[in-house]
């Protein structure tokens, strides 16, 4: 396959691409919440550096927003605005196995091929869409919990002892984003699929991963064709804005409810196939292996239910009559249909308020043309009046259950790699005369 040309990273570049990302960079604030007093996200905190210096990660990473590790940035949850339901491009967490390429929208295509076409097609002679082709088909929007595969990992060693390989992630690694693209199913409309069609391998334009002395070539992952013909959306801008870089410009996939490394960044080809695909990324990794798990562990899908606090970690809260906590939960199967909060270490629970309130699909049709509607996927927005505080460390701990059944464990069965930890997280806080 011929490579889609790529600008190279100059110094220029990084430069202006930072200074775009900056300038479209929201405000933070503490704005007090109804009913009590809001708890600030940083109390105390020391001056920190602005950002960190530009590397694998293209647009600004300001120390008080996120966690960097190397070739990835965690989301602060001290930072996130409660009244806010959607996660800006400028403070999403990013997951990078290599670097952020730099490539040219206007030289852009993605290539499309496969036995699984109504008109067969090599990797030689694949059809080549451009932006402009794929902005024809009927735009649809969809709000979807974006969520790295190893949210969660250090709870592992933290809190249950069994430490796990790989970024140390606490719960940042997601996010809430509004996508705009075309559906999947719209485009295989088009171009034609057989109907034995089965799967479907999507490969991003990053550098090869390389680790260990052996090069595994591009990011890439399967997917079966009934994903492809439900909600797979080939997504072009995030929140109303187009793609920053690290987030996948041009293009990227976008498949709601699943595991993050499933939506391919920077979206460079789609193989459709007869026989089922595979790939590194659903053999050698994001499967189960290790503890209890079979040898013969399905790749992972769907994301499981989580919730965090909007503090951050050891947060100092003021005394104070009542104080308001916030939080999130989300699930990768259905709604968020209920949350308990516990104050107390988790000898006592009570439901916390639920602000949002999201439908099974949450399908609702647009007006104008080209237009095929929107889903609500995203997280659930809660709060929870934490009466007279007594002053001194407390563990907070908040519960979800979502409508397809499923609630937070006490403890997440180990793995090899550090997967999937849904477990009820203890967040530790002091509250002090301030």
């Amino acid at each position: 396959m011929t490579p889609i040309p790529e600008r190279p990273t100059s110094r220029r570049a990084v430069l202006k691409l930072s200074l775009a990302t900056a300038a479209v960079a929201p405000v933070l604030s503490a704005a007090p919440a109804a009913g009590g007093t809001r708890v600030p996200s940083a109390p105390g905190r020391a001056p920190v550096p602005a950002a960190v210096p530009a590397g694998p990660i293209l647009k600004p990473l300001p120390l008080d927003r996120f966690v960097v590790h190397g070739t990835n940035a965690e989301m602060r949850w001290g930072s996130v605005r409660a009244r806010a339901a959607l996660t800006p491009q400028a403070d999403l967490f990013v997951r990078n196995h290599t670097r952020t390429p730099v490539l040219d929208a206007a030289t852009y295509t993605l290539r499309v091929h496969g036995d699984g076409l109504a008109r067969p097609r090599g990797e030689q002679e694949a059809q080549t869409l451009r932006l402009a082709d794929l902005r024809r088909l009927p735009r649809t929007t969809i709000t979807a919990t974006h969520e790295c595969t190893g949210n969660g990992r250090r709870f592992f060693a933290d809190q249950q002892g069994t430490p796990a390989a790989g970024t140390p992630w606490a719960l940042g690694a997601v996010g809430a984003v509004r996508w705009e693209g075309v559906l999947l199913r719209d485009l295989l409309a088009r171009v034609g699929i057989r109907r034995d069609a089965v799967s479907v391998l999507a490969t991003g334009l990053d550098d090869p991963y390389v680790t260990g002395g052996v090069d595994y070539g591009r990011v890439r992952r399967p997917f079966p064709v009934r994903k492809a013909l439900d909600d797979a959306l080939l997504a072009w801008a995030a929140n109303g804005e187009p793609l920053l870089p690290d987030h996948g410009f041009p293009l990227r996939l976008v498949l709601p409810g699943w595991v993050g490394i499933a939506s391919i960044k920077w979206l460079g080809s789609l193989e459709i196939s007869t026989t089922e695909l595979s790939s590194p990324w659903s053999t050698k990794w994001y499967r189960m292996t290790g503890g209890e798990h079979p040898a013969d562990a399905p790749p992972l899908t769907l994301n499981p239910v989580r919730s965090a606090f909007e503090l951050d970690w050891d947060a100092v809260l003021p005394a104070a009559r009542s104080v308001t906590l916030t939080g999130r939960s989300w699930s990768g199967a259905a709604p968020i249909v209920r949350v308990d909060v516990s104050v107390d270490g988790g000898a006592t629970w009570r439901a916390a308020d639920l602000q949002d309130r999201h439908s099974a699909r949450g399908a609702q049709r647009h007006g104008g043309p080209g237009r095929r509607g929107h889903r609500d996927r995203s997280w659930t927005r809660w709060s929870y009046q934490w009466r007279r505080p007594a002053a001194g460390p407390h563990e907070l701990l908040a519960r979800a259950t979502d409508a397809a059944g499923r609630t937070q464990p006490d403890t997440t069965p180990f793995n090899d790699a550090g997967y999937l930890f849904d477990a009820v997280v203890r967040h530790p806080v002091t509250v002090a005369q301030v």
